[in-house]
């Protein structure tokens, strides 16, 4: 059995510009944490809870775990962060010898219950469960396709897509599956399903997003997006999936093949910038080090004389400190982050909105009153948020405050599991940086340039995508994608799919 793909032209509409969410906020909605253990004899439930706690920072809108028993899945999730969702009661429920976990942002499918993952599925080879990190691009046409084929969808994400694909694909065993599976998949994406009997993780093959294996207790394995996962277990590391391999643990221990071929790495450099915990390896290098390094980039690019300099906590604090050390200018903490806004169910009212970012940050006075600030943050996106937090500073007393950006502009929106903002959302691919200086209210701003950010992870241009930058994707991407797609054609949108036709296909050549 193979999978054929055919070409439609009348489908085909592989083009670069596109729209990509509706989200309001500023912020980065970023990515999700996955991960998966396989461990007999372990309280594997117990192990995944804390592994998704560990990558809470990947999404905080739902979570889930399934484990498997040899004979069925077991599935607990739910609305809200890990600890929102389970109880001590809830792990009791939750018995087997492997587990995956998840924690979500939605990028395809909106923010609701049905949505929630591990997704579970029934196919030609039983039930299944999957978690996803990513996005996939030609969802659209592969669920159309399902749909035609009699396969019923119970939520409008693109994980119960590629689970529905993996349970049904044609295969003696589930590598030979998994294989199959992820030739007819395109985008960016992590996946780790669980069978009643084994483990599965696929990456894609640019390897856009990060994901590791580890030994556990020298008898057991685990997934996991990012490496401080298996810190907290007492895991040891054992290396990286490989872009485009697939990875299958069962009782015979773990087996892997090149699934499809790596194409060019396409690492989302905003894992470095941003995204992953600074306590992560990637590629062998820590990212803390690597983000002091854009801090010092930033010195010798944008120096400017000031009295201090703060970072925008939390993912700013280490390239604040690596400007101090290379400015010479003290570094201190000026603005105090609460990390349990946003981690309530409770909505604010009316004055509490207004209230805005000081829900978020409150500046220290007595730190910063009288002084020429350097202040280091990660990324503009919107230029929604920057301005309020320049006007903080200056209300607690700021004699000046100059914005310096670890990151270049972002004037292009994200298709591979971001949900940033459309284009026209971005300041960045509007305004000169003037403009936007102009626009937050700095005495001066600057950002990092690619060739400083390269300079800073040590490594070339050509091994990272920074299509938010450049434009320059690393895949073709549709000219339009939208995250509540299959929610707008289910109450009676119109069904236009563009890209790639599949079918599975019986080869009798």
């Amino acid at each position: 059995m193979s999978i054929t793909r055919r070409f439609l032209p009348q489908r085909q509409a592989w083009l670069v510009h596109s729209k990509n969410s509706d989200s309001p906020n500023e912020t980065w909605r970023e990515k999700c944490g996955v991960f998966g253990v396989y461990a007999p004899g372990e309280d594997v439930s117990r192990i995944t809870f804390y592994g998704i706690y560990a990558l809470q920072h990947r999404g905080q809108e739902s979570a889930g775990i399934a484990t498997a028993d040899g004979f069925g899945i077991h599935l607990h999730s739910g609305m809200g962060l890990v600890s929102q969702v389970f109880e001590e009661n809830d792990l009791g429920y939750l018995p087997g010898h492997a587990a995956i976990g998840h924690t979500r942002y939605s990028t395809t499918g909106s923010s609701r219950k049905e949505n929630a993952q591990p997704v579970r599925v029934d196919g030609a080879h039983g039930p299944l469960a999957m978690g996803h990190n990513g996005n996939l691009i030609n969802a659209e046409l592969l669920r159309y396709d399902l749909e035609d084929q009699g396969h019923e969808f119970t939520g409008s994400t693109d994980t119960e897509v590629a689970a529905k694909m993996l349970a049904s694909a044609p295969g003696a065993d589930w590598l030979e599956r998994a294989s199959n599976t992820m030739k007819a998949l395109a985008g960016a994406y992590c996946l780790v399903a669980l069978t009643p009997d084994v483990l599965i993780a696929m990456r894609d093959p640019y390897g856009v997003r990060p994901l590791c294996i580890g030994k556990l207790n020298g008898n057991g394995w685990i997934v996991a997006s990012e490496s401080c996962a298996l810190d907290h277990l007492g895991a040891e590391f054992v290396r990286e999936v490989e872009p485009g391999e697939a990875v299958v643990i069962d009782e015979q221990g773990l087996h892997a093949m090149q699934a499809v071929e790596k194409k060019r790495d396409a690492l989302c450099v905003f894992e470095y910038i941003y995204f992953a915990r600074p306590d992560s390896i990637i590629r062998g290098k820590l990212l803390h080090p690597m983000r002091m390094n854009m801090g010092r980039e930033l010195a010798r690019q944008a120096p400017v004389d000031a009295d201090l300099v703060i970072g925008v906590p939390d993912s700013a604090t280490a390239a604040a400190i690596g400007y101090s050390h290379e400015a010479g200018i003290p570094y201190a903490e000026g603005l105090v982050k609460n990390r349990y806004v946003g981690r309530t169910f409770i909505q604010p009212d009316q004055r509490m909105r207004d209230q805005g970012v000081y829900l978020k940050f409150n500046p220290m006075r007595q730190v910063i009153e009288g002084k020429r600030l350097v202040v280091v943050d990660d990324s503009i996106v919107r230029g929604t948020t920057t301005p309020k937090v320049v006007e903080m500073l200056r209300k607690a007393g700021a004699k000046e405050v100059h914005m310096r950006i670890c990151a270049p502009p972002i004037r292009h929106p994200c298709h591979f599991g971001i949900d940033m903002a459309t284009q026209w959302e971005l300041i960045a691919a509007k305004q000169e940086i003037e403009q936007i200086r102009q626009h937050i209210g700095a005495d001066s701003l600057a950002y990092l340039t690619i060739e400083g950010l390269m300079s800073a992870v040590e490594q070339p241009k050509d091994s990272f995508c920074t299509a938010c930058f450049t434009g320059e994707y690393p895949m073709p991407v549709q000219l339009q994608m939208d995250k509540l797609v299959f929610e707008r054609a289910g109450r009676g949108g119109k069904r236009v799919p563009v890209g790639v036709a599949w079918s599975w296909e019986e080869d009798r050549r």
